[in-house]
């Protein structure tokens, strides 16, 4: 309807530049990357990990991967090597999407010490071997995906967390969750459709998912995504520019 148009995402890289994503490109895209999880024979249940920073491919990774009926588990792009193989270990991962960078300096090494991983999808060039380039296979996947009925238990998304008091501990939000996003977007947050957001919560973690991607998509806002770390001048400037309604 009206929100096919609108921009769900607006995504701004490290220069700078801006990318928009509608709410109608979204749909496609996602449909697209559950349709790549599904040609890979990855299905309901099946854990996808991102490793990734605040890119327009998380969050259609994220979102496909709900629609494919399996889980998603973020991981926050600053770990070293070994948070991320605990976490990829625990959470018996079997596909990752990561950047060509992230990937050989995080993961490559130990590859061989995850048996359950069977896939890696990455963003960019990339020479690396036993990987998919996501990009290409997105441009080659079908806009169009029905998505399979799923049970308010159903496992949705695995956070796990800091570590900081032992091995991490793996935290699951069911499909039913999604409820309690919807309430508390709106009577915590007080979020409307012709807000925009920005949640500066990184998605590797549990309020970046919950409140950076999912809520606001929920109520239709539009929300800013920066790739960029925390930089006072830069986040004054995004304030004003993009008129953010609620930060």
């Amino acid at each position: 309807g009206s929100r096919a148009a609108k921009v769900a995402l607006r995504c701004r890289d490290r220069r700078g530049d801006i990318t928009d994503l509608s709410y109608a490109d979204l749909q496609r895209q996602t449909n697209r990357f559950a349709n790549v999880l599904r040609g890979l024979g990855v299905g309901r249940g099946d854990r996808v990990f991102s490793l990734l920073g605040r890119v327009p491919e998380l969050y259609v990774a994220a979102l496909g991967t709900l629609k494919n009926g399996s889980v998603f588990s973020p991981l926050f792009p600053a770990f070293g090597p070994e948070p991320v193989r605990q976490r990829l270990q625990l959470g018996d991962a079997a596909v990752l999407v990561s950047t060509p960078n992230l990937y050989r300096r995080r993961v490559a090494a130990i590859r061989d010490t995850l048996p359950s991983l069977r896939h890696v999808l990455l963003v960019g060039d990339t020479d690396q071997p036993a990987t998919v380039d996501l990009r290409t296979a997105l441009a080659a996947a079908s806009d169009d995906f029905e998505i399979p009925p799923t049970d308010p238990d159903d496992m949705a998304l695995l956070h796990f967390t800091s570590g900081t008091t032992g091995m991490p501990k793996g935290a699951v939000h069911v499909h039913d969750a999604v409820v309690a996003h919807h309430a508390t977007a709106a009577f915590a947050l007080d979020l409307h459709d012709d807000d925009v957001f920005w949640c500066t919560a990184d998605p590797g973690w549990v309020t970046g998912m919950a409140y950076g991607v999912i809520a606001p998509l929920l109520i239709g806002a539009t929300s800013i995504v920066d790739e960029e770390e925390f930089d006072p001048e830069r986040w004054y400037r995004i304030l004003d520019e993009e008129r953010v309604s609620v930060w």
